[in-house]
Formats: structure tokens, C-alpha cells, sequence
């Protein structure tokens, strides 16, 4: 498990997170996403313990990550931008990995080489920015490790390669109960893998919770009446967003879905439909709620 607590980090009068505190559990995928300058490339640096903490504290399985060698061999971290050793392939590259994680396996290196047709005799500098980071990932991946962590991951990926990305991190979760932590700045990117998201905006964890929670818990109501009628008329349900157009209203509610459709009937309404509700929305409402104006890529 890795927790946070109170985690601060500074750099001169700039703060690049303040006070972040969170929990991520063994053998799940978490996602952080943010727009630019949000703090989430500073918070995986602090992880893997690039950076050392300003303030507060962090932990992996119990243990310091700070100038902790034991730890750090048990992490694999994909950096938003990529360093290669001058001139380097893909097999060099490989050599330089077994010689400093114990735990790289050369063979699956191999296979995933293969499987992402990439040519590891070739120069590293002749790879596109989407090849590069196909290569970070092979490598990455290859540690076995324990906890891995992307920064940006999907930056430069084609459609086709951007789904194989995805399956293999998922693959790795359920098969060894690896923990992966990815950030973004787009959410459609995490949606579909994610059993946490978590939202970092201006350095401060603003919204985190497990997604499938989000899914149930929040529905949209389209609603109308052939009287007039505003909000307050749903007054007794948690509505998180409220809109209305003409006599048709759209609500982002928060709650028991059959409870609420059943107390909603009782009221006679001429429309009343439930609508599926994507986590951009969800999390663009939650946004809402806490008093801040944030827009999703």
C-alpha cells in the first residue's frame, strides 16, 4: 500500500502540492488526473522519491521511500519526458536495466519487443515520440514491478497503441497484483482502466473516489411538468446540478436511483427519464459542488 499524509513540496515561492493525503491500495490502478501545473508529475516524483518531501510523509508498504534502495527496486516509474543514454538501443538499454533491477526479466523484454514490432537494434533517437515512449514502457514493464508509475503515459500513442498500453498495465494488475498509479490531464484516457481516480488541481487533492462508486451513486434526470415549477420542488433530493430549459429539467442527482425514480413518479410528471451519465460529467458536477470551476480535456 502506499500512503501520503500531509505531503508538501515547494519549489522557492511556487507550491507544487499542498497538504495531499491519500491511500492506494495494493493491486489496483489509480488515476490522477489534472490539468497542466496541477502537481501530478511532481507528486510521482515524490513517490518514487525523485523528490524529497517538503513537509508530511510517504510510504510504501510500510517503508520510507526517501533514500530507500530496497524500495526503490520494487518501482518502475515512466516519466512524462523520456532520457535515453546517448545513442542507445533498445538492447543497450536493456542491459543498463538488468544490470540495476534484479528482478528484469530479459525474456519478457523480449516478448514485448516483439509484440510492439519495435526494432531493438535501432537507435533510440531515430524512434518518434510515440515509439520512444512504447520503448520506456517495454522497459518499464520488464522490472516486474511491484509498483509502477506513468506519467502521461498515452502522451504520443496511437488509438492501437494506446489499447495495448492499457492491456498490458491491466494484465500486469491482476496477474502479479502490481499497483499502478497513472496521471493525466484527460480523463477519457483513465476512465475505461481506473479503480480510483483522484483529482489534483492548483497542488491540492480536491476529489478522490473509487469509480465504480461514482458510476452508481450519480445519475442524470431529465424531468418536466405542466405546471410551473422550480429547484426548490425537489428540495427532499441531493441534486448536485440543476438546469432547466423552458419546462424540461435536467439534474445530476446523487443517491438511491430506484428510491428517487419512485418518489419523482409520485409526482406525476409529464417527462421523466433516466440518463446515462459519463465520468467526465460526474466528476465536472463534483468540481461544481466543492465551489470549484475546473474543465476536464
Amino acid at each position: 500500500m502506499i500512503k501520503t499524509t500531509h505531503l508538501k513540496k515547494q519549489f522557492e515561492s511556487f507550491t507544487a502540492l499542498r497538504d495531499v493525503s491519500c491511500n492506494i491500495a495494493e493491486g489496483c490502478i489509480y488515476g490522477m488526473v489534472g490539468s497542466n501545473g496541477a502537481g501530478k508529475s511532481t507528486f510521482l516524483r515524490l513517490l518514487t522519491g525523485v523528490y524529497q518531501p517538503d513537509a508530511g510523509s510517504i510510504t510504501i508498504d510500510g517503508q520510507p521511500v526517501w533514500d530507500n534502495p530496497d524500495i526503490k527496486k520494487r518501482i518502475a516509474y515512466v516519466p512524462d519526458e523520456l532520457y535515453f543514454l546517448g545513442g542507445a538501443t533498445m538492447n543497450r538499454m536493456e542491459q543498463m536495466y538488468a544490470s540495476i533491477y534484479p528482478s528484469f526479466q530479459k525474456e519478457y523484454f523480449r516478448k514485448l519487443t516483439k509484440r510492439f514490432e519495435l526494432n531493438p537494434k535501432k537507435a533510440l533517437n531515430t524512434f518518434s515520440k510515440g515509439m520512444c515512449r512504447q520503448a520506456a514502457t517495454i522497459l518499464a514493464l520488464s522490472i516486474r514491478p511491484d509498483y509502477i508509475f506513468f506519467d502521461e503515459t498515452f502522451d504520443g500513442l496511437d488509438p492501437v497503441m494506446r489499447n495495448l498500453v492499457k492491456n498490458l498495465i491491466c494484465e500486469d494488475v491482476l496477474e502479479r497484483n502490481a499497483t499502478a498509479v497513472i496521471t493525466s490531464h484527460s480523463l477519457r484516457e483513465l476512465e475505461d482502466i481506473c479503480d480510483q481516480l483522484a483529482l489534483l488541481h492548483k497542488g491540492g487533492l480536491v476529489l478522490e473516489s473509487d469509480v465504480q462508486n461514482l458510476k452508481t451513486e450519480q445519475f442524470k434526470i431529465q424531468i418536466a411538468f405542466p405546471y410551473p415549477y422550480d429547484k426548490e420542488l425537489f428540495k427532499d433530493i441531493d441534486i448536485r446540478h440543476f438546469s432547466k430549459q423552458g419546462v424540461v429539467s435536467n439534474m445530476i442527482v446523487h443517491g438511491d436511483r430506484e428510491s428517487i425514480v419512485s418518489k419523482l413518479q409520485l409526482m406525476n410528471p409529464t417527462i421523466l427519464d433516466v440518463l446515462p451519465l459519463s465520468l467526465e460529467e460526474v466528476f465536472t458536477y463534483e468540481m461544481e459542488t466543492l465551489g470549484y470551476s475546473f474543465a476536464i480535456e
